[in-house]
């Protein structure tokens, strides 16, 4: 429902009543969702222009330049509450729609990444939101041939009863081909492709601006869209065609707020008349309200020529796709939507987008931090269980589910980042961010988040082409989570700023909480981090090389994994120094390092894991502090001897190889033998399994 205010708002602009069709166009192109209010002031403080960024954020996706002849479409979206509701099709139309978004702009889409946030896995509940929520990334990418190369899990009873499913995509289209979703002349018609449109997603913007209720699943299940993939897949094929006749002036996804939202926005800087009678329906007795608002996927809104809408329709009934010329853009500028010879809306175009005030919310700091508890177990007892855990445990129950050869780009994504051939060059993907360190310092979590994923492209030699951020708060009227949103967001500008990467585009998910659990989600600035370097694969390191930590560690175990499986406390990382980043990516690029990789949830203990997992180690000091700390902006590297580590600060614990993990600690020495390490790394699988 448009709030009271808003109502009084739009009665006093309007000098009127709004009609059913214009209040739900105003519930939904005024929801948190569409309109930004109350991070729009925030979002414009992020660095979004870059010498590689043909086009930044607001559009369906932004462009960024690859090569001379090859440009990146990038986007990043959420489908979080409709993923609790109806976990598969949430998911698998969250994939649909993030895809759309980088079709619109006329180009292909290549890769995926789906960073995931869940509560924990002891829970039958959250087990099977997991299972179904892969299960339907999986299942829609698979089918429309877009693999799924990357991804992130998290898992945190914050998330129990609100799991939050982000999706990245990424396509490539010629720098100078590519389409932008805003109409270019007034007289041009409007004509809608793919599927018919029936009652699924009514509302779903709006049920997206708002927490979950504990009926959710029952009363919110209309709100949820259904997809079809084979559809899809034929859109892909349909909207490419259209695009290579030159004669697309425009094009947008119909995705938030249904078609009231893609031709408002497609037309914003003109005017637009839509005749709602015009739509292909799949559902009897649709009413105009339903028409325009629904949800329903695999459609596409593009603008033409009027003398070109019968070629684009024979190209869409080519692949077996229905079309209707539903509407044309108009010099003057508002927004009509006529149906059976009677005006349903009639409005300011400027007032339906753009036009919702903006928030202003209370801030209120805090401080979550505690003391430093030792934990009393032993050290090799709590490598396991740390090990164990399902942020550091093997994901290969998920990796499985995804068809993540197809395209044969793919040259590796199991490890730091995912890597895709390109234009003889390296395509490098890597995406998410650490929740628990963000909670505890919002604004140095989120700047390490931005660290970290450069950190991943860097082992692979790549350099950051731009950033995609996916904002997911609980509701910003607590006043804890709008100072724990601006923070985050500085952060994400500072980071970005200092490390001259772009934030080119992205979403805004809030209200993530649920009554049902009793929780609200920590904050979870989900990123995406788009790199280009030379083509080679992930290594790991070889018998007998040197193992070297480069930068300095602190006792920084608050948020840590070893918090998270004994609550020891202690403080959160402070913002890390980038200087290593650069470092390390020469150094890779040189091929003075035969393997790296960069420190994260898990500590040393967690990457030696990882890259080696048979080794000789010897660690002075603390050993608690020494292997499960998570300072940020360190590396473990391989080297085959000291001579070609000259000149960079580092501190040499060991060598790769032999029969075990060998850790020479100063109280004295664990062995974890490689089958301890397989059942620990191998729990979640277990669990899911079976």
């Amino acid at each position: 429902m448009v709030s009271v205010q808003d109502l009084a708002l739009l009665h006093r602009t309007l000098d009127r009543d709004v009609t059913d069709v214009e209040a739900a166009c105003f519930e939904n192109l005024w929801s948190e969702h569409c309109s930004y209010r109350s991070t729009k002031h925030l979002l414009k403080t992020l660095p979004t222009e870059g010498s590689e960024v043909l086009l930044g954020p607001g559009d369906d996706a932004a462009i960024v330049r690859f090569s001379e002849t090859c440009a990146l479409a990038v986007g990043m979206e959420s489908h979080n509450h409709p993923s609790y509701v109806d976990p598969y099709d949430g998911s698998a139309t969250g994939v649909g729609g993030i895809v759309r978004d980088v079709l619109s702009m006329g180009a292909r889409p290549i890769a995926l990444m789906d960073p995931l946030y869940f509560g924990p896995l002891e829970s039958e509940k959250n087990r099977y939101l997991m299972e179904q929520i892969v299960a339907g990334i999986g299942g829609y990418g698979n089918c429309i041939g877009v693999p799924v190369v990357r991804g992130e899990l998290t898992f945190d009873p914050s998330y129990s009863g609100n799991p939050l499913v982000n999706v990245v995509c990424v396509g490539v289209v010629h720098p100078d081909s590519y389409i932008t979703a805003r109409a270019k002349r007034p007289g041009s018609r409007l004509v809608l492709v793919g599927s018919s449109t029936g009652r699924d997603g009514l509302g779903g913007a709006s049920f997206a601006s708002r927490d979950l209720a504990e009926d959710a699943e029952a009363a919110d299940r209309p709100s949820v869209q259904v997809g079809d993939p084979y559809t899809e897949k034929l859109l892909i094929e349909a909207i490419l065609a259209m695009a290579g006749t030159g004669k697309v002036l425009s094009c947008r996804d119909l995705g938030a707020a249904g078609l009231a939202g893609a031709s408002s926005e497609m037309a914003s800087t003109f005017g637009a008349v839509i005749h709602a009678d015009r739509v292909h329906l799949r559902e009897p007795g649709m009413v105009p309200r339903e028409i325009m608002l629904a949800e329903s996927q695999e459609r596409m809104l593009i603008e033409v020529a009027p003398e070109d809408v019968g070629l684009m329709g024979a190209i869409a009934e080519k692949y077996d796709l229905v079309w209707s010329d539903i509407g044309e853009v108009i010099h003057e500028p508002r927004y009509t939507v006529r149906f059976r010879g009677e005006t349903v809306a009639d409005l300011p175009i400027a007032l339906l987008v753009g036009g919702a005030p903006l928030c202003a919310l209370e801030m209120r700091p805090y401080s979550a931090e505690t003391p430093f508890s030792r934990p009393a177990a032993p050290v090799k007892d709590l490598a396991l269980a740390v090990l164990a855990h399902p942020d550091v445990a093997r994901k290969d129950w998920v990796y499985e589910q995804y068809d993540k050869e197809v395209q044969l780009r793919t040259v590796s994504f199991q490890h730091d980042a995912a890597v895709l051939r390109l234009e003889g060059k390296a395509l490098v993907l890597s995406c998410g961010c650490n929740p628990r360190h963000i909670y505890l310092r919002p604004r140095e979590g989120t700047a390490n988040a931005v660290v970290e994923n450069a950190s991943n492209l860097a082992c692979l030699g790549a350099e950051p082409l731009c950033i995609l951020d996916c904002l997911n708060f609980a509701s910003p009227e607590h006043p804890e989570v709008a100072w724990q949103l601006e923070e985050a967001v500085l952060g994400l500008g500072d980071a970005a700023r200092r490390m001259g990467i772009p934030v080119v585009g992205g979403n805004v998910s809030l209200y993530n909480e649920s009554d049902e659990f009793g929780t609200a989600i920590k904050p979870t600035p989900s990123l995406g981090m788009i790199g280009r370097g030379e083509v080679r694969e992930w290594t790991a390191p070889a018998e007998g090389d040197l193992l070297a930590l480069i930068g300095r560690t602190s006792p920084d175990f608050g948020g840590s994994v070893l918090d998270a499986v004994t609550g020891c406390g202690g403080p959160a990382p402070g913002a890390a120094d980038p200087a290593a980043v650069g470092l390390v990516r020469e150094l890779v690029r040189d091929g003075r390092v035969t393997a790296a990789t960069d420190l994260s949830r898990g500590g040393l203990l967690a990457a030696l894991a990882k890259f080696a997992p048979r080794g000789d180690v010897s660690l002075a000091g603390d050993p608690v502090e020494a292997l499960f700390a998570e300072t940020c902006g360190r590396f473990l590297v391989a080297a085959r001897d000291e001579a070609v580590l000259a000149g960079v600060e580092h501190r040499t614990i060991g060598t790769a190889g032999g029969d075990a993990l060998i850790l020479r600690l100063r109280d004295g020495t664990v062995s974890i033998a490689p089958a301890e390490m397989e059942t620990a790394l191998s729990a979640t699988t277990r669990l899911m399994r079976y």
